[in-house]
Formats: C-alpha cells, structure tokens, sequence
C-alpha cells in the first residue's frame, strides 16, 4: 500500500515512538524508508547581529543534534531488518523542509510525532506538525506519546 514512508525525527521520544510506528508499516508493505532532520541554516535572520550564540556554534550544535537523532532512527530500522536512508536537511522552516523532503523522495506517506520540542521552544516554534498537515497532500500519520 505505502511504497515510500517519509519519517522526519528530531531526537524526542515521540518522535522515535513514530519511527516505531514507520517500522512496522515499512514491514507489512515492505515499504522503502527515509528518515529526515530539519536543521534551519539561519536561526537568526531577522535577530540583528549582536547575539550571544553564533552562527558557527549554532550549526555545529544543531549538526551534532541532527546526527544523533539519525543514528538512534538508523539503528532502530536496522535491528528491525528495516533499510533506510537518510538525511539532514536544511530549511529555513521545519514544517517546510518536510514537505520538500516528501515531495522530493517521491515519499506517499509522512510518519511524525504529534510533538517533539518542548517547554519555550515549543511555544515560539508552534506546531510542526500542524504545519505539515496544513501544506502537503499526502496522508500522515500522526504518532501520540
């Protein structure tokens, strides 16, 4: 039935919830899968330029953020027997940066966690994956913790 599922992750335990969600689908339809993480190049456009947090530290955090949350997703496909790919993408929106992703890859289903920020960051970032569902056309399945 889904011949490509999309899973963007971010490192929350929701989100790998979701990645559990994609394996068993990717099993019983023996779907291909790729896992995403959204990294926004320019956090800071907008901000002025005296800040506390550079851009060079800001990238090398979010980089090493972003290469974690793949290899935990990696991992898990990989003991369920499951091939995935995988990628960091840059995007000046999360949301946004999904929904290329998908189109991109050909993708006919995004798996994601319902949420996966937390605290202030969820606040000022809003809902990803509201977002997602807003902008794209094909189904998602959305992961609750």
């Amino acid at each position: 039935m889904f011949k490509h599922i999309l899973v963007p992750v971010d490192g929350s335990s929701t989100a790998q919830l979701a990645v559990d969600k994609a394996i068993g689908l990717a099993q019983a339809f023996g779907s291909q899968v790729t896992t995403i993480f959204v990294i926004d190049p320019y956090p800071f456009t907008g901000v002025g330029t005296d800040f506390a947090y550079g851009q060079a530290e800001y990238l090398s955090a979010a980089t090493a953020e972003a290469n974690a949350a793949i290899k935990a997703a990696r991992a898990a496909f990989e003991a369920a027997g499951v091939s995935v790919n995988s990628s960091v993408v840059e995007s000046h929106a999360a949301w946004r940066g999904v929904v290329e992703s998908a189109t991109e890859t050909k993708a006919d289903l995004i798996v994601m966690g319902s949420h996966g920020r937390s605290g202030l960051e969820k606040l000022v970032l809003g809902s990803v994956t509201q977002a997602v569902l807003s902008h794209t056309h094909l189904p998602v399945l959305v992961v609750r913790d």
